[in-house]
């Protein structure tokens, strides 16, 4: 029988139980941490960030977080993530005073004091696990200030076999079978594969943005073997915002 992608609460209970390993594991990914800034540049926030606010939705054990320092080292950050763990891993380490965390699911934000507006959203390996993406996106639309700007940093399904391909070998030939050595819960990372394998790829993803109300939709790939695979994208709550009328995907690839 063919299991479907974990979603809510399972989703949480296998980050905890990987917690403990997940940084290392990350850490052996070639690229994974240089790609989070690159997407965090790609924000394009003014100067050093002060006076910004940013939401780090889905922040993990903070190498978003960490991410988004490099590029607006003076911005207040909000991190939000569901999985206590994981949030217990990030507030261990040292962060300026602009830095907290929040244990929240990314629906049940205004329940847990996080409100808008924002100036900027940085949500990295977050939509696909969501079982409402199309609603969780204009809730995020929601949250920021009018001409805000979202940035997507994400894996997705690839736009051609080879890409696909390479999608599947990395993950059963390196990252699942280093999971089961430094015991880091292989659940979360047969999950990874499969939620990967089966969300959207660059093009209808952008398209979704467009769908949940943004303008300015663009989107752009990664170097190294993530090449086609992980993307930043990034897209615009309009100043004159109507309600989320559908946008259009202003430029495919930036």
């Amino acid at each position: 029988m063919r299991r479907a992608p974990l979603r809510d609460a399972d989703l949480a209970t296998a980050f905890d139980a990987g917690a403990s390993a997940y940084d290392l594991l990350v850490g052996r990914n070639p690229g994974y941490h240089e790609n989070l800034r690159l997407s965090a540049e790609r924000l394009g926030t003014p100067g050093d960030g002060a006076g910004l606010r940013i939401l780090d939705a889905g922040c993990g054990t903070g190498a978003s977080t960490a991410a988004l320092l490099s590029a607006a080292p003076r911005a207040e950050i909000v991190g939000v993530d569901a999985a206590d763990a994981m949030l217990a891993q990030a507030r261990a380490k040292q962060w300026p005073p602009g830095v907290r965390f929040v244990h929240s699911r990314i629906e049940d934000l205004a329940g847990a004091g996080v409100r808008g507006p924002f100036d900027a959203i940085f949500a990295a390996y977050l939509c696909r696990n969501l079982a409402d993406p199309d609603g969780q996106l204009r809730a995020l639309r929601e949250l920021l200030r009018p001409g805000g700007t979202l940035l997507v940093h994400d894996y997705t399904s690839g736009e051609d076999a080879v890409t696909r391909v390479k999608w599947h070998a990395v993950c059963w030939g390196i990252v699942i079978p280093l999971a089961v050595f430094h015991r880091g819960g292989t659940g979360l990372y047969r999950h990874l594969w499969r939620s990967v394998a089966e969300f959207d790829d660059a093009p209808a993803f952008a398209a979704r943005l467009c769908g949940a109300g943004f303008t300015g939709v663009r989107f752009a790939t990664v170097p190294g073997w993530q090449r086609g695979i992980e993307h930043s994208f990034l897209a615009t709550r309009p100043v004159e915002d109507h309600a989320g009328r559908p946008g259009q995907v202003e430029e495919r690839r930036a």
